[in-house]
C-alpha cells in the first residue's frame, strides 16, 4: 500500500505536528453568576461546583480564573428586586453594573462580556416586555439598549444580546454608537434554539418564565436555514461576533456558520451539558476530563473560535498539561 494514514498516528509528537484543530486558552470564556448580598458563595444545586458570588466573594473566582490563564468572563446578573419593566437591568447600581466596576478596579486585566438580556430582571421571567401574554419585541429593543448602555458605562468591553427579539443588535449598536462607544464589540447570540439545555441555567439565575415558554422568539430546533437567516441579519445589524447556543447537539450549525459567515464564531457549552457531564462522571459512568476535551475539540473543528465554558478553568489546565491543545 502507498496511502497508509496510520503514518501520521505514529507517535504523540507526530500526531501533534499534524493536528488539525488547536486550543488555545485565549478561546476560553468563563460564564459567572453574581447576586445581591454579601458573603455568598452558593453552590448551584443542579451544577455541581459551580456558584453564585456576591460582589464581595466573586474576586477569589475571578483570581483563580487569572492564574490559570482564562482571560474572558462573561457575567451574568441576579437582583434582589425585579418588576414588569426590568428596570435592575439597566439601573446605575444594578448588580452587573457594581459587578463590572469592582471588577475592573480589582481585575482590570481580565476582559469582561456582559449577557444582555431581561429575563433575569423581570418579574415574569421573559426576555422582554409584556403585551397581555406576549413579549412586544419593539418595545423590548429600547430597554435592550439602554441596558448594554449602562453595561458599557460601567466598563464592560463586550456585550452579548441573548434575548433573540428582531432588531436588537442594530439597536444597540445604534445607542454605543451615538454615546461614543464605537469601539465596543456585539458578540450576538445569533442562532439560539428554545432548548431543554438550559434548564439548569434558570436554576443558577432563577430566570424561568412564570407562564409559557420562549419559543415565540428562540428557535425551533427542527430548524437550520433559520439559523442561517438570524446570521445574516444580525452581520447586517452590525454584529461582531456570532455565538451558537447550545453547543454540543448543535455542531452542525457552528460548521454552517463557519461557511456563511466571515465573522468569529462563539459557541456555548451551555449549562445542561454541564450538568451531564458532571452527573455522568459522578456516578463513574464517564471519564470527566477526556469527555470535557473531548466535547471542547468537537465545538473548535466545527469551526468555533471561543467557546463559552463552565469547565474553562479544567481546560485551561488541561492545556498547560499537554492532555488538549
Amino acid at each position: 500500500m502507498i496511502k497508509r494514514p496510520r503514518r501520521l498516528r505514529s507517535n504523540e509528537t507526530l500526531r501533534k505536528m499534524v493536528r488539525e484543530t488547536r486550543v488555545d486558552k485565549s478561546s476560553l470564556i468563563f460564564p459567572m453568576f453574581v447576586k445581591e448580598g454579601k458573603g455568598i458563595r452558593e453552590e448551584i444545586p443542579s451544577m455541581k461546583g459551580q456558584y453564585r458570588y456576591s460582589v464581595d466573594q466573586m474576586f477569589y473566582e475571578l483570581e483563580q480564573l487569572s492564574k490559570a490563564g482564562v482571560s474572558s468572563v462573561m457575567l451574568f446578573g441576579i437582583p434582589d428586586h425585579k418588576d414588569e419593566l426590568a428596570s435592575g437591568a439597566y439601573a446605575e447600581d444594578g448588580i452587573i453594573q457594581k459587578a463590572l466596576k469592582e471588577a475592573k478596579r480589582r481585575f482590570p486585566d481580565l476582559y469582561y462580556i456582559t449577557d444582555v438580556c431581561l429575563c433575569e430582571y423581570t418579574s415574569h421571567g421573559h426576555c422582554g416586555m409584556l403585551c397581555g401574554h406576549d413579549v412586544d419585541n419593539d418595545t423590548t429593543l429600547k430597554v435592550l439598549a439602554k441596558t448594554a448602555l449602562s453595561h458599557v458605562q460601567a466598563g464592560a468591553d463586550m456585550v452579548a444580546p441573548s434575548d433573540m427579539m428582531d432588531g436588537r443588535v442594530a439597536a444597540i449598536r445604534n445607542i454605543l454608537d451615538e454615546y461614543g462607544y464605537v469601539n465596543t464589540p456585539i458578540m450576538s447570540y445569533a442562532v439560539k434554539y428554545a432548548s431543554g439545555f438550559y434548564a439548569p441555567f434558570r436554576d443558577a439565575a432563577d430566570s424561568a418564565p412564570a407562564f409559557g415558554d420562549r419559543k415565540t422568539y428562540q428557535m425551533d430546533y427542527h430548524n437550520s436555514r433559520e439559523g442561517i437567516r438570524e446570521i445574516l441579519l444580525d452581520e447586517e445589524e452590525g454584529a461582531d461576533i456570532i455565538m451558537v447556543k447550545p453547543a454540543l447537539a448543535y455542531l452542525d450549525m457552528i460548521a454552517k456558520a463557519k461557511e456563511v459567515t466571515s465573522l468569529p464564531i462563539a459557541a456555548y457549552s451551555v449549562s445542561g451539558e454541564y450538568a451531564m457531564i458532571k452527573a455522568a462522571a459522578e456516578k463513574g459512568w464517564i471519564d470527566e476530563e477526556k469527555i470535557v476535551c473531548e466535547t471542547a475539540i468537537a465545538a473548535f473543528r466545527a469551526g468555533a473560535q471561543s467557546y463559552l465554558t463552565y469547565y474553562a478553568k479544567e481546560l485551561a489546565r488541561y492545556i498547560d498539561e499537554g492532555k488538549i491543545g
